[in-house]
């Protein structure tokens, strides 16, 4: 399956994260299946509070269905979930494993997984002056793409920062050449203001996951992306 990275073609604009505590008691494989039977390409596992044993047993279905569906599948955090189960990435924060040992890891399980297995990172800290600096970072350490955010405030992470607002939005697209997706409270009202300012793909997780109808309001935040 070709790279798929966010903002790099057409089918590449949204990005969508699990989340069980907002899925309306419906399981993480059910949610899954109907964000990419709705054309989701980029599928990103973020289970906070399951074991092991449980997210690799989800996660092994999420491959299998996102393999299917011909689209990208990351693990949050969980380098060794990512592996045993081929996924095609793995998304760390600041504080977790660095990108640089992540890809030295990579290296020695290419032949395993038979590809690329992409790195991503995201910023954690409060200070604008922190975003940034953490931004060209991430750049130099090999991160094939990084989250920007959150740009509004969100309540769907216990360790999430302040947000950066747009400002630091405009900042990225106008010194970072690396690939990003755009994350944090960005919602059907919104989402045409974060494209304004230069996102290619926005992350969505409680517009999507805590939706009743997955289907129509994947259709409802892409015509909201085009006002």
């Amino acid at each position: 399956m070709p790279r798929l990275l966010p903002g790099t073609s057409p089918e590449t604009d949204l990005y969508a994260l699990t989340d069980d505590g907002l899925s309306l008691g419906r399981p993480a494989v059910e949610v899954a299946k109907a964000l990419l039977d709705s054309g989701i390409k980029i599928l990103q596992y973020r289970e906070k509070e399951k074991k092991a044993g449980q997210m690799l047993k989800e996660c092994l279905e999420l491959r299998r269905l996102t393999r299917e569906a011909g689209a990208c599948f990351i693990v949050n955090d969980h380098v060794d979930i990512a592996i045993l189960c081929e996924a095609d990435g793995v998304h760390v924060g600041q504080e977790d494993l660095p990108v640089e040992a992540v890809r030295r890891k990579r290296v020695s399980i290419q032949r395993k997984l038979n590809g690329h297995l992409i790195c991503s990172l995201r910023s954690v800290t409060p200070s604008y002056l922190l975003h940034c600096y953490q931004a060209r970072a991430a750049v130099a350490s090999g991160a094939d793409y990084i989250g920007v955010g959150p740009i509004y405030p969100t309540q769907t992470k216990k360790d999430v920062c302040a947000a950066v607002t747009l400002d630091y939005l405009d900042w990225v697209v106008a010194n970072i050449t690396l690939p990003f997706v755009a994350i944090g409270g960005i919602k059907r009202h919104n989402i045409a203001d974060v494209i304004a300012h230069g996102a290619r793909c926005c992350a969505i997780v409680s517009e999507f996951v805590s939706a009743p109808d997955i289907p129509a309001r994947v259709a409802e935040v892409r015509s909201a992306m085009k006002k």
